[in-house]
């Protein structure tokens, strides 16, 4: 290997799973420190999955006051906020540590990642989101056609929504797990209508779940593909569930998603209520990591 090559050592985590080749796996590059922003766009493109996180090493003082500073890359471009590379990414900054919180300096500002341990159980991370803002009451006819929906697909007792938690999403509730099972989205259309109403991506959700446990059942598509655990979406989906009956103020409930694409994800959610407002939005899970390495640049 020539010697004028940098070695630039990251991990790979599964997230939102305990149990290794399930979950959202993300590339975390250790020491990003010196990378431009077109290294890392590449960097990001090369290990191919959903997200790579760059962690920016800075003094012990400015990471206590601020928290670590990590950006967050798309295979095509730099996300201001995205929830399975922030909680994986404060599991591996903690190492094995034990520090009960992790705080992240993001591009959306900063994001506290808090951990719990008990005895026999594998250490589970909740980070906290920012403030939800509630979007667009969407007209049921429109969003339907724009998504490549059946007539009769929408749960007709709630309401489809854009809420964002950093991330814009239009949370669309289905009538149950056959018809999000045989989802099928028109990926123009479905760009086109969001790029007009404020989204950034539907996140499609069922009250009919397959673990009796989960309170949604969710699927998250995008231009690549599917999204096996979207925590930033799942976040948006519990402040849309406080505000809606789904879930109550402080409950702590599950969204499975992933089983379509056998990398089931298990995201743990819950939101508060402020007189009317629902607020302190928090997405947790576990993550194991699954391998560690050198990348020549």
């Amino acid at each position: 290997m020539p010697t004028e090559l940098r070695r630039l050592l990251f991990a790979q985590l599964d997230v939102f799973s305990s149990r290794r080749l399930e979950g959202n796996p993300l590339a975390v590059f250790c020491d990003a420190r010196g990378l431009s922003d077109q290294q890392m766009q590449a960097l990001a493109r090369e290990m191919n999955l959903s997200e790579t996180t760059f962690i920016f090493p800075r003094d012990a003082a400015i990471e206590r006051e601020r928290g670590t500073r990590v950006r967050i890359f798309t295979v095509s471009e730099e996300l201001p906020f995205a929830g399975h590379p922030s909680l994986g990414t404060a599991f591996f900054l903690r190492g094995s540590s034990g520090a009960a919180e992790i705080a992240l300096d993001l591009n959306v500002g900063k994001v506290p990642v808090r951990f719990e341990e008990a005895a026999g159980q594998d250490v589970f991370g909740e980070m906290t989101q920012v403030e939800p803002k509630f979007g667009l009451v969407h007209d049921r006819e429109a969003a339907v056609r724009a998504a490549g929906l059946r007539d009769g697909d929408v749960d007709p007792s709630l309401p489809i929504q854009t809420v964002s938690t950093g991330v814009p999403f239009t949370i669309v509730p289905l009538r149950g797990l056959k018809i999000i099972e045989r989802l099928r989205v028109d990926g123009a259309s479905s760009a086109e209508y969001l790029e007009k109403t404020g989204g950034r991506s539907f996140y499609f959700v069922s009250r009919e779940t397959v673990d009796p446990g989960a309170r949604l059942h969710a699927r998250m598509m995008f231009n690549n593909g599917e999204d096996p655990a979207t925590g930033s979406a799942a976040g948006c989906a519990a402040a849309w569930m406080v505000a809606h009956g789904v879930a109550q103020p402080e409950e702590r409930v599950l969204i499975e998603q992933g089983l379509e694409m056998k990398r089931p994800s298990r995201i743990f959610v819950r939101a508060a209520r402020q007189d009317d407002r629902v607020v302190n939005v928090r997405v947790g899970g576990n993550v194991v990591e699954v391998l560690r390495g050198e990348f020549f640049l």
